[in-house]
């Protein structure tokens, strides 16, 4: 009988509880002993795991973050934090992996499955910036509660006829700032992918006011250069708005919430094709969604390789503010 573990690794993201689900039952319906890690690769190093059973799953599909936990593990980036975390798997008996996480987590996967073991990833990550998945788990989440946010704030700012500036996740990568600019109609959206000055947003709220508008809308992400507190810092130092100007950090609670329909088919599909991946003997590689089907990409590339954003979305997103 295999024995199988399975952990959730980095930033927490609603549906990691759907893979996880997905992971323990499809195993389970395999005839296979079923482990969870406790808190990430936190969790590989001090050996704290323990059995999942279909019961213990029960009731979590609906719930955000990841009951398993997660935990920073610098440790497990150094050489002897990977051996610590292989001899507590063998101790276990763990014949593989499953590494359900972003960008930071599968760089992880990549560096246990160099020493040999078994592993395989589950894209997982709000930010949507990673390598061999058009979709991760948690964007679509994410993204609804960002734009219910956007709907609401635009709502009281056209009552008092305020400047909005709203910041929302995405450290390196602007998907999050540049959909939700533009289904929530916003006048700009700032990005790291594309420089965008201070001087360029004053204008912005400027050419909002001179045209009538009771509000104007600008969505930030918050690794762009003019975030939310560059542009505040520059707008008290250096221009005065015709609008009254409110910022809004929407920060982790994005994270948070029950997550939609989407993501929990989502990582219901993909927990279930890392069972599939490892039934088949398909190690060293991450499960993710492209063009709707469940595909997997070596690892290697995975780690090697930048997921760029359409920018032609942005000059669309530019177009529409007029």
């Amino acid at each position: 009988m295999k024995r199988i573990g399975v952990l959730t690794s980095g930033g927490d993201a609603p549906g990691m509880n759907a893979a996880i689900r997905a992971v323990v039952r499809t195993g389970i319906s395999k005839g296979w002993e079923m482990f969870g890690v406790l808190r990430g690769y936190a969790g590989l190093s001090t050996g704290s795991m323990r059995p999942l059973g279909t019961r213990d799953v029960s009731g979590i599909i609906q719930l955000g973050g990841t009951f398993l936990g997660t935990a920073r593990n610098p440790e497990f980036a150094t050489e002897q934090g990977r051996v610590e975390a292989l001899r507590h798997l063998r101790q276990k008996s763990i014949e593989a992996l499953v590494v359900i996480g972003g960008n930071g987590s599968q760089q992880g996967s990549f560096a246990l499955s160099e020493t040999g073991f078994p592993v395989v990833g589950v894209a997982s990550t709000i930010d949507n910036d990673l390598f061999g998945s058009d979709i991760t788990i948690g964007v679509d989440t994410a993204l609804n509660i960002a734009l219910e946010a956007i709907d609401r704030l635009k709502v009281t700012a056209s009552s008092h006829q305020r400047g909005l500036v709203v910041e929302v996740m995405g450290r390196d990568c602007g998907y999050l700032a540049l959909m939700s600019g533009i289904t929530g109609g916003a006048e700009a959206v700032v990005i790291p992918e594309r420089e965008t000055s201070p001087e360029d947003i004053a204008e912005v709220f400027h050419t909002a006011y001179k045209k009538g508008k009771e509000h104007a809308l600008v969505v930030v992400a918050e690794g762009a250069h003019s975030n939310a507190e560059a542009l505040v810092r520059y707008f008290k130092a250096y221009e005065k708005l015709e609008f009254d100007l409110r910022v809004t950090t929407l920060g982790h609670v994005q994270r948070g919430g029950s997550p939609t329909a989407i993501d929990r088919l989502l990582g219901t599909r993909l927990g279930a094709g890392a069972v599939d991946c490892i039934d088949r003997g398909e190690f060293g590689c991450l499960v993710g969604s492209i063009h709707g089907e469940v595909c997997t990409t070596p690892l290697s590339e995975v780690v090697r390789n930048k997921k760029g954003l359409d920018l032609e979305l942005l000059d669309l997103a530019e177009i529409l503010s007029t």
